[in-house]
């Protein structure tokens, strides 16, 4: 015979089942939605990161498939519109990439050494998109070395003859090289470089037998909608579990609970009644509304610099608006001592770029082109792709190795046109091929001078 305490708990267990409800949602309908609100804005970073940790070393058969775990892919070639594995992608520096797993020991990365007069570098990339350090040109020089890469759990000793050892956060985390292409001419001599680039296991380098395997991931497979609502969490669960908790974050994570949110657990969209799933919408469009207003209110009008949303855990202090917003509007981003960030997305009258609309200037006086210790960029990109701008003159971007076949003006200075429409020859050096419809483009720095601070980003003047 059943007794009432039982007969309770089965009638619990039946209503649960019922209703689809989450066993472990406790959240109140109001408190779901402040929660869901501040768990997108940290959470979008990481998935975001996961769509292109998947396509570039899961996916296999995927065409921007880079390299398994652990080995080096090198694009051997600057980017182009084609190029459609993450945002804003710049095409002066060709790219080496590397996910790392380091959940049972160190990863050892040798650098080749590399001219003077050459730009390179290594972003060290955690679960997060935090920019945990940097090798390379800046930070350690162009005579190359070798470096080690720990997870959070090891416990190892460094081998006497590494340069370097940097200590991630998560298990899960990226290599992103960027290696200075002058122009078509250098490829070859690019493409040498990155053959220089290698990466061995620690039991590897220092010939000692490997430790046992870790377990197999079962990698879920991206859905085209989910950084866009709560299957969000789903995957955001599934990250978590190769990142070690933060001391900082305890409470935040404890919160997150109350809606499902907890490393490794199964977050269940499905499960959702009715009621607990509009709560998350509302909580994540509130998200997105927040960052709207913030880069339409601070980014739009540079009081907020781009490079002012990368950087270390340390340097953001956990601003997770900020992390939101360097990976919404160009995701691994550099950290402002490697390269600063200036984007135009307004014209001088606050208006959004828009090359169907317009033509446009930058006027740079004389004197004060971009304060660049390496070099400087300015690439085109289409507003609703995010992607480089399709033109047939298949010219992306203009840079500072271009300016001997630049035309200057009469005092000195330099005018570019960003425009749609082809102008005459007589003027072509200085076209920057807009699309016919919202663009933006981003003028990147690379080692800035430390005067970039006073430097004034001309404007993007409407033609009249």
């Amino acid at each position: 015979m059943i007794g009432k305490p039982t007969r309770l708990l089965l009638a619990s267990l039946s209503m649960l089942m019922s209703t689809g409800a989450l066993a472990d949602f406790t959240a109140t309908p109001a408190e779901a939605r402040a929660i869901a609100k501040q768990a997108y804005l940290y959470g979008y970073p990481v998935v975001a990161m996961y769509k292109t940790l998947y396509t570039q070393a899961v996916d296999k058969g995927g065409a921007n498939f880079k390299a398994p775990f652990n080995h080096v892919g090198n694009t051997a070639q600057a980017f182009t519109p084609k190029d459609t594995a993450f945002a804003t992608p710049n095409p002066d520096t060709p790219y080496s990439f590397m996910w790392m797993d380091l959940r049972k020991e160190p990863l050892v990365l040798t650098l080749p050494k590399v001219e003077d007069n050459r730009y390179y570098s290594v972003q060290l990339i955690d679960l997060y998109t935090q920019n945990m350090a940097y090798l390379g040109t800046r930070s350690t020089g162009n005579n190359g070395g070798h470096y080690m890469i720990a997870g959070p759990d090891w416990k190892g000793q460094q081998p006497v003859d590494i340069d370097r050892v940097v200590y991630s956060d998560s298990n899960i985390a990226y290599a992103l090289y960027r290696t200075q292409l002058f122009d078509e001419k250098d490829l070859n001599k690019v493409k040498q470089i990155q053959n220089g680039y290698k990466v061995q296991p620690l039991s590897s380098y220092v010939k000692q037998a490997a430790p046992a395997p870790a377990p197999k991931i079962v990698w879920p497979k991206p859905m085209a909608t989910m950084t866009e609502g709560p299957q969000l969490f789903r995957y955001l669960n599934f990250m978590l579990s190769f990142a070690a908790p933060q001391d900082s974050e305890k409470d935040l994570l404890a919160r997150f609970a109350k809606i499902g949110i907890a490393p490794g657990a199964p977050f269940k969209v499905k499960a959702l009644t009715a009621e607990q799933r509009k709560a998350l919408e509302e909580g994540i469009a509130d998200a997105r509304a927040e960052f709207a207003a913030f880069k339409k209110d601070k980014i739009d009008t540079h009081q907020v610099a781009s490079a002012d949303l990368f950087g270390s855990r340390d340097r953001l202090k956990n601003n997770y608006l900020y992390r939101y917003a360097g990976a919404e509007l160009g995701i691994f981003g550099n950290s402002p001592d490697e390269a600063v960030y200036l984007s135009y997305r307004v014209d001088s009258e606050g208006k959004p770029a828009n090359g169907a609309r317009h033509s446009y200037t930058v006027h740079f006086a004389k004197d004060q082109l971009p304060p660049a210790e390496a070099f400087w960029s300015l690439t085109m990109y289409d507003a609703k792709t995010k992607l480089l701008a399709h033109n047939i003159k298949k010219r992306y971007q203009i840079n500072s190795q271009m300016l001997p076949n630049l035309k200057l003006d009469a005092d000195g200075g330099l005018t570019l046109a960003l425009q749609h429409h082809e102008p005459p020859k007589a003027e072509q050096s200085n076209w920057l091929p807009a699309p016919p419809g919202p663009f933006y483009a981003v003028l990147r720095i690379y080692l800035p001078k430390p005067d970039v601070g006073q430097w004034k980003l001309p404007p993007l003047t409407p033609l009249k």
